[in-house]
């Protein structure tokens, strides 16, 4: 019989279609880390710094652009670090870890997103009182974005932590939990029901909640063509595509996840698997700042400020 406590460490097989070129793929990494940090770090300065900014909206988006550079973290700089390796090896424990941040991060980016369609449908559908609801409502809702993920998925992760393995190979340059329960040698029936729950679980109560609240501002903009309902509508597009590229990653990584994707090409693989955790942190940020006027306006400031205080030095 095997002894399961010699599975102590994971194989991460992805890493292996980048030998050949390992340093290449290390400064596309790098480059893209470095990017994301510096792009969400500029969003949530300026909204800090600025006390116009410091509204419902931007607040929330403050929240988006810190959930991006937590999801980075935990997928990037391991990955940096494995390139410059040649084992490809994870332990057990940074396994779990791993597990936790992205999956967290995931389930956080969707409720952050519910939550702003709900902010910009109590600012369409009821402007006279937006300010003050959402005044009252904006830090428990942010609150709730971060707790509700975190205490969700770590009652999967204890079905998880329970589980022996029989195999080590994991193939992706991450870990993910449904591919670490597929290395499992116990019974895992449990586990996928669990799993299946707690997608339901993740996914419906925001997917419920963006539906509302843009069939009424849908209806809203229906019957009211008011200038100050047009100006309110125009900031949900920067929304909407945030929400559209990360249902896009998501949808994918699912595909991917559950289908044979073997006959696809290294680098569409790769891609494919990488989306939702580098595309919504890095285009989140140029989404806004680019359709947003007031964060264009307050950049374009804060950067003229620098550049006059670095002339007079």
């Amino acid at each position: 019989m095997k002894n399961f406590s010699e599975v102590t460490s994971f194989h991460l097989s992805a890493y292996h279609g980048m030998d050949d070129m390992k340093p290449l793929y290390f400064c596309i990494f790098l480059f893209i880390y470095m990017t994301i940090i510096a792009e969400n770090v500029v969003i949530i300065t300026v909204i800090y710094l600025e006390k116009s900014l410091h509204e419902p909206m931007y607040l929330l988006l403050c929240n988006l652009a810190a959930n991006g550079l937590y999801g980075s973290t935990a997928l990037l700089p391991a990955v940096l670090t494995n390139l410059l390796s040649h084992s490809y090896e994870i332990s057990l424990p940074l396994c779990q870890t791993q597990i936790f941040a992205v999956h967290t991060y995931a389930v956080t980016e969707f409720t952050i997103l519910a939550v702003m369609s709900y902010d910009r449908y109590m600012a369409i559908c009821y402007p006279l009182l937006y300010h003050t609801i959402m005044s009252h409502r904006v830090v428990k809702l942010i609150v709730f974005t971060w707790l509700y993920p975190f205490l969700a998925f770590l009652v999967v992760l204890i079905f998880t932590l329970r589980l022996r393995f029989c195999e080590r190979t994991i193939e992706k340059v991450y870990c993910m939990n449904y591919l670490l329960v597929k290395l499992s040698c116990d019974d895992i029936s449990v586990v996928n029901i669990v799993g299946l729950l707690s997608v339901a679980l993740y996914t419906l109560p925001q997917i419920f909640m963006i539906f509302y609240t843009y069939a009424h501002i849908l209806k809203i903009c229906i019957t009211s063509f008011s200038q100050s309902k047009v100006k309110a509508l125009r900031t949900c597009i920067p929304h909407l595509l945030a929400l559209v590229n990360y249902s896009i990653g998501c949808f994918i990584e699912i595909a991917q996840s559950r289908f044979n994707i073997r006959h696809l090409p290294y680098q569409t693989k790769l891609f494919l698997s990488l989306y939702f955790l580098i595309f919504p942190p890095i285009l989140n940020p140029a989404i806004y700042g680019l359709s947003i006027q007031l964060i264009r306006v307050r950049l374009f400031r804060l950067f003229s400020r620098n550049s006059r205080v670095g002339t007079e030095k």
